[in-house]
């Protein structure tokens, strides 16, 4: 079943053309993330298959803008563990919060992401997140891209707990 999702996650996902990357690199392949979280199957059985490595102890899902907000309201739907949805920034108006939805003060909480490339947004909002008073010692992805971000946030004491590499979906799209 897994290496089913791993292989259904790459054909949505996987797209070919010419696409300009954040580098400014051209490239004739390109992965959208946005595919596989838009689509509610997929969506649902990565849920399914990521309640498997919640971590023990787990009381806030937090979602990292903008990838996994979906990601953790899918999980937290399954889970019954309550989300938090965390912005880049907090807002300058209204409640000026960081994270909206659930209070993460005091409690033990898992970041959620989509992909985990370098690991840098997960660690800036580890901060941020702990500096309102959550417990973060884990992150959850559905993608590690490579592993420097993992070096990197277990390095600064984050667990990451990932559903697939990315050499594992390419392997479960090959005949």
């Amino acid at each position: 079943m897994k290496t089913e999702l791993a292989k259904q996650i790459y054909e949505v996902a996987h797209l070919t053309g010419q696409f300009t990357l954040r580098s400014g690199q051209v490239s004739h392949e390109y992965f959208d993330k946005y595919l596989f979280e838009s689509d509610p199957e997929v969506l649902r059985k990565i849920a399914e298959q990521l309640m498997s490595i919640i971590p023990e102890g787990t009381e806030i899902l937090a979602g990292l803008e903008m990838g996994g907000i979906p990601i953790a309201t899918a999980l937290s739907l399954h889970s019954q563990i309550p989300a938090a949805f965390v912005r880049k920034k907090a807002k300058e108006y209204g409640t000026c919060k960081l994270a909206e939805g659930t209070d993460i003060k005091g409690k033990q909480v898992c970041i959620i992401e989509d992909v985990i490339t370098t690991g840098g947004q997960v660690l800036l909002s580890a901060a941020d997140l702990k500096q309102s008073g959550a417990i973060v010692r884990d992150a959850i992805c559905v993608i590690e891209r490579n592993l420097e971000g993992r070096r990197k946030l277990e390095e600064s004491g984050i667990r990451v707990h990932a559903l697939f590499t990315m050499e594992e979906l390419i392997e479960a799209s090959l005949p």
